[in-house]
């Protein structure tokens, strides 16, 4: 079986004991702590069109060993509520399957490791079919979806069988919301759209949205990916930005899910916590990276096959051609060793040219701009750098 040796990492696991359907092609993985809309969230699923498969949904209600009374109390009655939702909610084709509340170690207690075990529990039923090409959806317990959610997720894998995973359209929920509240989340918004635009302008070939809710893989590319990061915040970016090194990651655009957009602070970073600091005034969200930074960043990846095999007197009069925030962002990184690296394990251009962006990756990048708005820019009015970056892309279409 294809997931075997993953698996055998895991072997003291608890794992759902039904035995899978053998038509089950998608599993829906739900991490659910301390959540009062989840019921709102399995209600839209219950709605879905159901594709030609048998569809799995586990939500995995979690807290830490310590973990206060009133959380594990909440945990248990959310359990409950969650096993009677079911059993008055059955439908064929579709199953549900309540977990915990689990107890995880304090050192990894949060939202990384509760979706580990979720989506290690469907590779596992997965492996039991011998079914690598099983569709594995992330999605969160404050989450709405819509009607076509399961079928558009099942035909872009049909359609798209080279993609090892895909990111769905998102749209936070904003009725009832209001005044500042309602102003954050559409600036949020906007500038999550900004700043992918923005990076696909620069040349980085894999822009994607990173939402926890909103993602898909296969089983196989989960695996081979040393499955979910157990990080307490920020767990999907992480997933994400290492699985496109493993093949393309599509975009489902058919179907929108809907991400609460509630004030939270349970983890560090995240659509919760930057509303947080923007309704107490602790950050700007009508400001952005400057779209100068993006342009000399698509400077130096516009002429980096020039590093193919290039020699240390080439390569320090090439980065004296490259804008400053850039070029002495590089040499403070000592890019030039990991630059040697690249050209003593790439024996041509191509497998140079793949490998330069594991290299020079989204983490790398969001560092570069933190520098270069430290010591070269300063954050702009988010309209005036998307008009700048809309500009732009007309100009080089």
């Amino acid at each position: 079986m294809f997931a075997n040796r993953y698996l055998q990492k895991s072997k003291n696991f608890k794992w759902i004991e039904d035995i899978p359907d053998p038509d089950t092609r998608i599993i829906v993985v739900i991490p659910c702590f301390m959540e009062p809309e989840i019921i709102n969230t399995l209600e839209s699923l219950v709605k879905c069109d159901l594709p030609p498969c048998s569809t799995e949904v586990i939500i995995l209600i979690n807290h830490s060993v310590i973990s206060k009374e009133e959380v594990r109390l909440y945990n248990q009655k959310t359990a409950m509520e969650a096993d009677d939702w079911i059993r008055n909610n059955q439908r064929k084709n579709l199953r549900f399957f309540v977990e915990g509340p689990v107890e995880f170690p304090s050192k990894w207690a949060g939202v990384g490791v509760a979706r580990k075990r979720g989506m290690d529990n469907a590779v596992r039923r997965f492996n039991f079919l011998n079914r690598p090409e099983g569709i594995i959806v992330s999605l969160d317990a404050d989450t709405i979806v819509e009607k076509n959610y399961l079928t558009a997720i099942f035909d872009h894998f049909l359609n798209s069988p080279a993609d090892v995973g895909a990111v769905i359209s998102f749209e936070h929920q904003t009725e009832n919301l209001e005044g500042r509240h309602l102003q954050g989340i559409l600036l949020y918004e906007k500038y999550l759209a900004y700043y992918r635009r923005a990076l696909r302008f620069s040349g980085y070939p894999h822009s994607i949205f990173t939402i926890g809710s909103a993602f898909a893989v296969r089983a196989d590319a989960y695996v081979k990916r040393g499955g979910m990061s157990r990080r307490q915040a920020g767990e999907d970016f992480y997933f994400l930005q290492n699985l496109v090194h493993l093949g393309n990651v599509g975009e489902i655009s058919a179907t929108t899910v809907h991400p609460s957009a509630r004030l939270s602070d349970r983890v560090p970073f995240g659509t919760g916590p930057v509303l947080n600091k923007w309704m107490r005034y602790e950050e700007d969200l009508s400001k952005t990276y400057n779209f100068n930074s993006f342009c000399d960043l698509r400077e130096f990846f516009r002429i980096r096959k020039k590093l193919f095999r290039i020699t240390e007197a080439e390569y320090h009069i090439y980065i004296n051609t490259l804008p400053e925030s850039i070029r002495n962002f590089i040499i403070e990184e000592n890019f030039q060793d990991e630059l040697d690296d690249l050209n003593k394990n790439c024996s041509t251009l191509k497998t140079f040219d793949i490998r330069f962006f594991q290299k020079f990756n989204a983490f790398k990048i969001l560092k570069y701009l933190n520098y270069a708005h430290t010591n070269y820019y300063e954050k702009a009015e988010l309209d005036s750098q998307t008009g700048l970056l809309n500009l732009s892309l007309q100009r080089f279409s």
